[in-house]
Formats: structure tokens, sequence, C-alpha cells
């Protein structure tokens, strides 16, 4: 983990790619209890103009966390703030590979008492989204 000295404003966090297939909804729904058809479904997401299934926003949202615990030693309890807004639907394809979420961030702040305030870029295919993703994390 990075500590509070070592940060400065302006570091960047290294990016890291999470894979999200058709068995990461069914996880995700089970543990959620959202069985929405059109994370499950391609006919029913189509029909409803969606370009395929989709991933559930939550879960994409959560990607930006797993990053940011990564980042701060696996420490979930790290994470003190944590929100975002959603801008973009991450279509899963059922094939291997699934869709690829991107995320990346920088140090944007030092708000003192060990905490930094972090902003996080999330991506699918080049395609932004999450915004105002951005994350208050205490450090040692």
């Amino acid at each position: 983990m990075p500590t509070y000295e070592d940060v400065e404003v302006g570091t960047t966090i290294p990016p890291k790619s999470y894979q999200l297939g058709r068995l990461s909804l069914v996880k995700y729904a089970g543990a959620s209890g959202d069985f929405n058809i059109i994370h499950w479904n391609e006919r029913v997401a189509t029909q409803v103009g969606l370009p395929n299934v989709i991933a559930h926003g939550m879960l994409t949202m959560a990607q930006g966390s797993n990053y940011v615990t990564e980042w701060a030693d696996g420490d979930p309890g790290a994470v003190l703030e944590y929100g975002v807004r959603f801008s973009a639907m991450v279509p899963v394809p059922d094939d291997d590979q699934g869709a690829t979420v991107e995320v990346s961030g920088k140090v944007i702040k030092k708000l003192g008492d060990n905490k930094v305030e972090v902003d996080l870029s999330a991506r699918c295919d080049g395609t932004k989204i999450l915004s105002r993703s951005r994350a208050v994390v205490r450090l040692s």
C-alpha cells in the first residue's frame, strides 16, 4: 500500500482490467437478487433495444471499488467514500472473453488525516462507462 507521505497530488495508479463474462452476471444476480431479464437473456435484451445482454450497473460500479481496494493493499475498510454516475452500459457478449472493463485512477487531492481523494476512470471498448467516479481512501 502506498503511504500518505509517498503519494502526491497527480500520482497515477496503474490501470487494471477486469473481465465480465456471462458467468459473472449469473453470480452477481444470485448475490444481489437482481434477476432482471436484460442481464441474462440476449433475445429479450435486443428486443428492448439494447445491443446485447448488459452488465448490472452495480457490478460495473464494483469494479472501481475493487480497483481502489486493491490499491489500498486489499483493505476495503480503507475506502471511506465512493460514488459514481453511470454514463454507458457494458454489453457482455456470449463468448469466451466477455467484456473488459479497464479502470485507472489519479490522486487529485490530499485531504489530511492520511486521506486522499482519487479520481477514477472506467472504460469498456474505449467508452467511458462511469463518470464522476471518486473515492476517498485512508492510507497508512
